[in-house]
């Protein structure tokens, strides 16, 4: 009886990141790598042919932001895990991958048997984000509804998706949650967008990072 393997994606634009991460796979008896990418394009259709049990994303790709290519992988099919790959660790790039849907974010220095561990902790339906991190996201939303206008201007059901959100489901998990469709959590992120004046959910995740509660 043969175990199957965990099937990864490789999202970086640097071929020789490409290189190291398919050759520490490569040893490991419980892995393979079913595919490439180097730009957010490449990512969402390599993801789409090869559904992919997780996917190491570079947070920057030439193309546009890892972020929302993950938005992307994760809305098309929410087995697929990410975990972001980031040269440098900041508040911002952190909030971003939660608001996407990521399970967690790696610097590129880590050991090699620490994406090891990374890559088994997500395929198995864990994630790498400390709870006390989520829950300061989180935090950050409900408390700057009292602080900027256009948070403020959010209804109830339009803060619970943004919660949902940053809680990393996608719109299909929120609408379960909240029983409504997925068209209308759709609508709902289209609106709360155009609240905050912004055109995407990167974009989204930027403000709320540079809008954080007055202590």
């Amino acid at each position: 009886m043969t175990t199957e393997k965990t099937r990864i994606l490789l999202c970086d634009d640097h071929e020789v990141v490409r290189e190291g991460l398919r050759g520490l796979i490569s040893r490991q008896e419980g892995m393979i790598v079913v595919g490439e990418a180097g730009t957010v394009a490449e990512a969402i259709d390599a993801a789409a042919r090869s559904k992919p049990d997780v996917v190491i994303m570079d947070v920057r790709l030439p193309d546009g932001s890892g972020v929302e290519a993950c938005r992307a992988i994760r809305e098309a099919r929410s087995e697929s895990k990410v975990i972001m790959l980031t040269s440098y660790a900041d508040d911002e790039a952190l909030f971003a991958s939660i608001i996407a849907g990521a399970s967690g974010y790696l610097l590129k220095q880590t050991r090699g048997q620490a994406v090891v561990d990374a890559i088994t902790t997500v395929a198995s339906g864990r994630s790498l984000l400390d709870p006390d991190v989520t829950g300061k996201v989180l935090e950050r939303i409900r408390e700057s509804r009292a602080e900027d206008p256009a948070i403020a201007s959010l209804t109830d059901q339009e803060r619970k998706v943004l919660e949902g959100l940053a809680e990393g489901h996608t719109n299909r998990e929120i609408g379960e949650k909240l029983f409504l469709s997925e068209k209308t959590v759709k609508n709902y992120v289209s609106r709360i967008l155009d609240k905050l004046g912004l055109s995407r959910r990167a974009e989204a995740a930027a403000y709320m990072a540079k809008h954080p509660p007055r202590l």
